[in-house]
C-alpha cells in the first residue's frame, strides 16, 4: 500500500511547472481554470489574437534600437534621466519569448518572461514595457500591470541584476488621422513603483496551488459559471 501510494503521488511534483507572467494572471482571474490548464491540460477556447499591438510592439523596438545605436535616449524617455540598455545580444535574448529572462527554483520549476525594453540609471536597470490602447489613460491604468513589472524585476534580480524600485509603462493611443491618411498616436509614460515580494508570493502561491487537490473556481470566472449553469 505504502508504494502504491508513493507512485500516485509522484507525478504532482515530478513534473517541472513552467510558468510566465501571462500564465500567473490566469491564476488571479480563476485558480480552478490555471489548475485544470496545468495538472489536466484543459485550456480555455483561445481567441483571436489582434495583430495590431504586437505589429506596433515590433515597430517601438526598431524605434528604440536606432537611438540605441546612437547612444542617446529618445525624447519619450528624456525625462526618466536614465539612458537605453547598451547590451544588444543580452536585450535579444531577454525580449525573445521562448527565452527571456529565465529563473529556476531550487525544485526546478521554471519562471520566464520577456521584456520589451530595458533602461539603465546609476548602474541598476528599470523595466520598461510598451502598451497599446484604444483610449486615454485613466489615472490608475498603469496600476494594471503591478504583478507583470513585479515579476520582471523579480526576474532580473534573481539573475543577480541591481533594478530600481520602480518601473516604466509607455502607453500609446490613437487620437487622428493627419491629412495623409496616417495615425497619430498620443503617449503617456507612466512611473510605477515594483515590489518583487509580490511576485514572489505569486510564482509561491502558483506552486502550491498546482500541487494541491483541485481549487475552487474564481468569484467571477465566466468560464466556470457558464459550466456551472450548463449543468
Amino acid at each position: 500500500m505504502t508504494n502504491n501510494s508513493t507512485s500516485q503521488a509522484e507525478p504532482k511534483n515530478a513534473q517541472k511547472i513552467k510558468l510566465s507572467p501571462s500564465t500567473l494572471g490566469m491564476l488571479k482571474d480563476c485558480p480552478l481554470c490555471f489548475w485544470l490548464s496545468f495538472r489536466k491540460d484543459i485550456n480555455l477556447p483561445a481567441g483571436i489574437f489582434p495583430s495590431l499591438p504586437s505589429g506596433i510592439d515590433a515597430v517601438l523596438k526598431k524605434h528604440f534600437d536606432i537611438f540605441r545605436e546612437k547612444g542617446i535616449l529618445p525624447e519619450e524617455l528624456k525625462s526618466t534621466g536614465a539612458k537605453l540598455f547598451n547590451d544588444m545580444d543580452l536585450l535579444k535574448a531577454w525580449r525573445n519569448n521562448f527565452k527571456g529572462i529565465r529563473w529556476e527554483d531550487k525544485n526546478g520549476n521554471v519562471l520566464r518572461g520577456a521584456v520589451d525594453e530595458i533602461l539603465e540609471k546609476d548602474g541598476k536597470l528599470i523595466v520598461l514595457d510598451f502598451k497599446t490602447r484604444g483610449f486615454p489613460c485613466k489615472e490608475d491604468t498603469h496600476e494594471h500591470y503591478q504583478d507583470q513589472m513585479d515579476i520582471y524585476n523579480f526576474l532580473l534580480r534573481k539573475n543577480n541584476y541591481e533594478t530600481e524600485d520602480y518601473a516604466y509603462l509607455l502607453f500609446f493611443h490613437p487620437t487622428h488621422l493627419n491629412g495623409g491618411g496616417d495615425f497619430v498616436f498620443e503617449r503617456t509614460l507612466k512611473k510605477l513603483d515594483i515590489n518583487v515580494k509580490n511576485a514572489e508570493k505569486i510564482f509561491t502561491s502558483a506552486i502550491k496551488c498546482l500541487e494541491g487537490d483541485e481549487p475552487k473556481p474564481g468569484k467571477e470566472c465566466g468560464v466556470c459559471e457558464f459550466v456551472r449553469e450548463r449543468g
